[in-house]
């Protein structure tokens, strides 16, 4: 019947295909979203009133740069959202575009600005470099001691938080959205056809989907459903000031600056100043409290106490930079709650194993956020697939590994490293290991420097003696440079061990289990006891997932994918055999497996002296699996390896793995076997040019799409570069030159040991794709000669004996 009072909305509805709970900046830019997209029956519910929890106190910064490719266009659609919203909606929005800078005071921020520029270039993201006068002529009251450059981008600036929520609710209601509120949200009760029962004190909404936008709130809804997200309020304070005289005298809005040695940014607030430090890990606060026994019940538009003396240090910092703080009054310390996650990027998608039930939470920088995220999830539910890459974001790139402990080391780091230098292959140590440690992990953690891939520990490359040891990070080539060489020579020319347990890895197995891998991927499923490397494409004909299946025995398949995209890829599975009403049984066996990889000319000869079975070329063939027995112990092997050279992949029990390991460095002592990490295995692979394209005969999904644009042909092409440098390499997402002008951009790079060059995959327009083609890299500020050449650098093993097959049998 008709609502009265509160909910001000006219009639309740009974079911809607969309329900949004949380009524911050982001949900109802979703709500905004959804709506003007045409979607129709959606229903946003707002506990106590829009903008309670951490928009309303939000310092509401709005910038283009991120230092990662795919966040870049979450916040160029949020700008230009923002910039045209009053005009749609006819509300004010107190969006002031000043423009930003980002202050480099040491020698290894100019090289971060470097590094940055040349992922930018390629963008469509106004972004540059300047000198210090430029810097003074931007912001005029910053003193000039310390800065050696900045980072400029126009159209970056600050919004009003409240102001834009309304915009964006009033919008949503134009084009139809429903807007409830105080409708506080007391239960999810899932249906058996996949929908969601939303009850609330005013009645239950049958939707077809449901999507946690519930903010530091985020925990409470997730635990309806029976997930503990892992989210945590932090304190974050900014201070105001009074009228400061020199502020007021200016012609122009300053700048908005961020001082990343000082951690904290500063920008004009009427006509004085305001500021928000990020205190280093042990002085800043989490509030715990509320992860052990929820939200207070009554929080919604409250702050935490103020405390100036955490903060100090940043406050003295600020002025020094900026002189006319010392004499400003503060009017205002603003404390309140913000969310972070442990790698304090949103958990923004549908969720694995419960149908329909999507988050889009943990956002440490929800005003910047909100409107590209809604405009990407408003796209992913209108068109079955996400718009653009943002597995970085996947909230699935979380299993159950995220404790509270691990989650609490993680935020404190997290928040303290917010202005760190970002360099490339940037490890965090906090929280580490996870409960996620292979069988060899004890053995092998110090003897390698180790990366973190999905809550595992994994080996990126071991020490000798006389190594430089640890973990250098830095721009150019550094302590791991000669290591790694010294691994892929190893590889290409004795024998090496490498811990895989990382991968993703699921049984799929019962009646229908070929019809639903035949719908998912594009390619025809490999024969018992074989092995292929499939992908799985969105309606859309992008690939989705990369994929190697082996079916073990009539029916059961045993699906591996890359540690990062786990429960990514399983969800994609899951959500097929559900809607498909396949008779299948889909496991996750992730945990209870640990994967070695052996490789080199070598590998045979070690593993024939720990089996019986026959490891020559006629009896265990390329692609191929058995079961075989290794030092007594059942393994499964598959003839594969991701260097490109003879190896077998050995899956097993996790207790046993070490034993095998063990055995296997033992019976490979005379073949000069040694271990080697993931660094020399993406060297390896990129010289042998590796990625793949399966061919199409079952109507798996995607297919009339990847039809259409073979019809059209493409635009661009992936080409295959080798590069003159110095002391650096590429590593992909850089931009490419030729005549002066933008041209392409790097996928991935590394430095190849065998050859003694830089690679480089690289999209180039069709026109400079032929052998030979001459253009250049950007890295670090340099643009580096890069010459197209033929693919690939270095044969892979298979083809190099089938080729001398050839050779023998024509003489």
């Amino acid at each position: 019947g008709q609502c009265r009072g509160p909910l001000g909305e006219g009639r309740w509805k009974d079911t809607a295909d969309t329900v949004i709970v949380g009524g911050g900046c982001v949900g109802v830019s979703l709500a905004y979203h959804l709506a003007k997209a045409g979607r129709k029956d959606v229903v946003l519910l707002e506990k106590t009133e829009l903008t309670a929890g951490s928009t309303w106190h939000a310092a509401g910064l709005t910038t283009y740069y991120h230092p990662g490719i795919n966040l870049k266009k979450v916040h160029y659609d949020s700008i230009k959202l923002y910039e045209r919203l009053e005009a749609e909606t006819g509300q004010a929005v107190g969006f002031h575009q000043p423009g930003s800078v980002r202050i480099a005071s040491t020698a290894a921020r100019v090289d971060e600005m470097r590094y940055q520029m040349t992922r930018t270039h390629w963008h469509v993201t106004p972004q540059y470099m300047i000198g210090p006068e430029k810097v003074q002529e931007i912001f005029p009251l910053i003193n000039m001691d310390k800065v050696l450059a900045g980072l400029y981008t126009p159209g970056d600036g600050h919004i009003d938080p409240y102001s834009l929520t309304m915009a964006l609710a009033a919008g949503a209601r134009m084009y139809g959205a429903q807007i409830y509120n105080p409708a506080p949200v007391t239960g999810l009760e899932p249906t058996a056809d996949g929908r969601w029962d939303v009850q609330t004190p005013h009645g239950t909404i049958r939707a077809n989907r449901i999507v946690n936008a519930s903010g530091f709130w985020a925990r409470e809804v997730g635990k309806m459903v029976g997930y503990e997200h892992p989210t945590i309020p932090v304190h974050h304070q900014y201070v105001v000031t009074a009228t400061v005289p020199e502020v007021k005298a200016l012609k122009k809005e300053l700048a908005v600056i961020r001082d990343l040695e000082g951690s904290y940014y500063l920008r004009q607030e009427r006509d004085g100043l305001l500021f928000g430090p990020y205190e280093k890990m042990e002085k800043m606060v989490l509030q715990d409290s509320w992860v052990r026994d929820g939200v207070p019940p009554g929080f919604g538009k409250e702050l935490f106490e103020s405390d100036l003396d955490r903060i100090m240090e940043h406050v003295e910092m600020a002025m020094e930079m900026v002189p006319v703080l010392k004499k400003a009054d503060i009017i205002n310390i603003v404390s309140g709650p913000i969310t972070y996650t442990p790698d304090l990027l949103p958990m923004v998608g549908p969720f694995q194993a419960v149908r329909n039930y999507w988050t889009a939470i943990g956002f440490g920088y929800g005003v910047i956020h909100a409107g590209g995220i809604g405009k990407f999830l408003s796209d992913w539910i209108m068109n079955g697939e996400p718009p653009y890459d943002l597995i970085e974001c996947d909230p699935n790139r979380y299993g159950k590994w995220a404790d509270v402990p691990f989650m609490c080391a993680k935020a404190r780091e997290s928040y303290g490293f917010n202005n760190v230098v970002g360099y490339p292959k940037e490890e965090r140590f906090a929280g580490r290991p996870t409960v996620r440690t292979s069988g060899v992990y004890q053995l092998l953690r110090d003897r390698a420097s180790m990366g973190f891939h999905a809550g595992w520990e994994q080996p990126h490359w071991f020490y000798k003696p006389g190594d430089d040891k640890g973990y250098e990070p830095s721009f150019r080539r550094t302590n791991w440079f000669g290591p790694v060489g010294r691994e892929c020579q190893l590889v290409m020319e004795r024998v090496g061990v490498i811990d895989l347990t990382p991968f993703g890895k699921f049984m799929v197995k019962g009646k229908d289990s070929h019809k639903l891998l035949d719908r998912l991927f594009a390619n025809n499923m490999p024969k018992v006891g074989l092995t292929n490397i499939s992908h799985m494409l969105t309606p859309n004909g992008r690939v989705y997932a990369e994929v190697t299946i082996t079916q073990l025995a009539p029916g059961e398949f045993l699906l591996i994918t890359g540690s990062g995209s786990e429960l990514h890829d399983l969800r994609w599975i899951e959500t097929e055999a559900a809607e498909g009403g396949y008779e299948v049984d889909v496991t996750n066996v992730t945990d209870d497996i640990g994967v070695l990889g052996i490789a080199g000319p070598n590998s045979r000869k070690v593993l024939q002296k720990l089996t019986d079975e026959d490891m020559s070329d006629a009896g265990f063939k390329f692609l191929h699996c058995k079961s075989i027995k290794l030092a007594g112990l059942p393994v499964r092997a598959i003839r594969i390896s991701y260097t490109g050279e003879l190896g077998w992949e050995l899956y097993m029990d996790q207790k046993n793995m070490a034993a095998v390991y063990q055995a296997m460095m033992e019976a490979g002592k005379d073949e000069g076997i040694d271990n080697f990490g993931t660094y020399a295995m993406s060297s390896l692979r990129l010289e042998k040019g590796f990625r793949g394209w399966g061919a199409e005969p079952a109507d798996f999904i995607g297919k009339a799409a990847l039809q259409e644009i073979k019809a059209k042909g493409l635009k661009r092409k992936l080409s295959y570069l080798s590069l003159d440098t110095d002391d650096i390499d590429p590593e992909g997402n850089e931009t490419i030159w030729h005549n002066g002008k933008v041209v392409g951009n790097t996928t991935s790079g590394a430095y190849s040991y065998s050859s003694q060059q830089s690679l480089a995959f690289a999209y180039l327009p069709m026109e400079l794709c032929s052998v030979g083609q001459k253009v250049e890299v950007e890295l670090l500020g340099r643009k580096y000669p890069a010459m197209v050449i033929q693919e690939p650098l270095v044969l892979t093993e298979p083809t190099r004996t089938r080729l001398q097959k050839k050779e023998k049998s024509k003489a």
